[in-house]
């Protein structure tokens, strides 16, 4: 049974994990968890400067509205949390899962998946959120916090999710990479995809044998596995590979010692995953 933890918020992106989820529910027995956290900000008001000329009986006035705004914001938000799980677990419902569990939290997003990641196999999450400017393509700051806290296998959803029968693997040879490789060779909910091992550096013996090395593990497997290194920047060489041969999702390993090292720390992985139309599947 693969226990699935989704995150989900009021963006565009909700319907996609929950799309996402059920995908991976048609592959392999799944219960789910769907949680919804209301941030610190979405609960208070802006902090407001009460210092000048007004006398304290209309202080005290206006305090005792703002604290009533709180109040009736933080009702609001609860009631808008509950509607969104509901909605999610309906979708869900309607793809045929049955194991579902909705949870609304208050706090900080990390430390409450932090909280409940213990009992996960893998996280669903959308690309970008409800703070994130779709326009100019910037990622979710609340997927980068996630990724970098958690040590479980995370699926980034894309926007809309199509069906998955094309998998390519970023891969450069390192431990991480490696590790990845040999969960992709045991995963139940990757098994039968067309497969591409993908690197990108300069085509040397080394390089040969590291693309060798993944491709016996895939093999071993059942895997019949495309292998090509490709000379180029990372981000950019993975990003034309998704586009031009329609692969449907992206497979990676994290914190690998390389130009896919640490994710979002300035490294060409933003950019990849930014300008990748595809979900994105990273391994620890």
């Amino acid at each position: 049974m693969t226990r699935i933890l989704g995150l989900i918020d009021g963006s565009s992106y909700a319907q996609s994990v929950c799309d996402h989820i059920a995908w991976i529910a048609s592959k392999t027995d799944v219960t789910v968890e769907i949680l919804h956290v209301i941030g610190r900000r979405d609960l208070s008001s802006q902090p407001v400067n009460l210092s000048g000329n007004i006398g304290l009986g209309a202080r005290t006035a206006l305090l005792e509205e703002l604290a009533e705004l709180d109040a009736q914001k933080a009702k609001i938000a609860h009631k808008r949390g509950r509607l969104l799980l509901e909605e999610a677990k309906a979708r869900l419902q309607a793809a045929g899962i049955e194991n579902i569990e909705t949870k609304l939290r208050n706090g900080d997003l990390i430390e409450t998946v932090q909280e409940f990641e213990a009992n996960a196999d893998i996280i669903v999450i959308g690309k970008r959120g409800e703070g994130a400017d779709s326009a100019k393509g910037h990622l979710g700051s609340n997927l980068e916090r996630v990724v970098r806290s958690t040590q479980k296998a995370i699926v980034i959803a894309s926007r809309a999710f199509k069906p998955v029968n094309k998998l390519l693997i970023a891969y450069d040879g390192g431990t991480m990479a490696m590790k990845a490789v040999d969960q992709i060779s045991r995963s139940a909910i990757l098994d039968g995809l067309a497969t591409k091992l993908l690197m990108a550096g300069a085509d040397t013996p080394e390089n040969r044998k590291k693309l060798d090395d993944g491709a016996i593990i895939l093999k071993a497997a059942g895997y019949a596995p495309e292998v090509a290194l490709i000379q180029g920047q990372a981000d950019k060489v993975i990003a034309e590979t998704v586009e031009r041969e329609g692969f449907d999702l992206l497979a990676m390993g994290a914190y690998s010692h390389s130009r896919l090292r640490s994710l979002f720390i300035g490294s060409t992985t933003t950019e990849m995953i930014r300008s990748c139309k595809v979900p994105v599947v990273i391994f620890r």
